[in-house]
């Protein structure tokens, strides 16, 4: 039985595929694009976790979802 992860991200209008290209790279594969709370754009993501690599696999989408944070904020890479 496949194992997911998921991963929530805003999505910036102005740089929409940019965004959701990177995260493909990743491996994240979207799921659904909703408005948030505050009126702008969500997006979530899954991507299958493999057995043993979970503990990774969760390493790096903390890692992604940090550099992720830091594209919203505009802070650079």
């Amino acid at each position: 039985m496949t194992t997911w992860e998921y991963l929530t991200t805003p999505l910036l209008i102005h740089n929409t595929a940019a965004i959701l290209n990177n995260w493909g790279k990743q491996g994240w594969e979207l799921v659904q694009v909703v408005q948030g709370p505050e009126g702008g754009l969500v997006a979530y993501f899954k991507r299958p976790v493999s057995g043993d690599a979970s503990a990774t696999s969760n390493s790096a989408g903390l890692a992604a979802a940090a550099e992720a944070s830091r594209q919203f904020d505009g802070g650079a890479a």
